[in-house]
């Protein structure tokens, strides 16, 4: 694996410096399947993150929803 691509990959996908050193080390000393895992571990984080956005969004589009009804409503 191209150790400038992955550096990038990591950084891209938001990886901390410290993380992205310890997949590359991994990556690089052979233990592809600990690096693996930490890989996925990272977008569990991710997947958490972007649920708990979704969520927000939701609440957020509730308000707006009420406050719409509201104004035709002429409240």
């Amino acid at each position: 694996m191209d150790i400038d691509k992955l550096r990038t990959g990591l950084a891209d996908a938001g990886c901390m410096p410290d993380e992205s050193d310890a997949i590359v080390k991994m990556c690089v000393s052979g233990d592809m399947k600990d690096a693996l895992q930490k890989m996925r571990k990272n977008r569990c984080r991710l997947m958490d993150e972007l649920h708990e956005s979704g969520r927000k969004v939701d609440c957020l589009d509730f308000l707006i929803r009420q406050t719409e009804k509201e104004i035709k409503a002429g409240r």
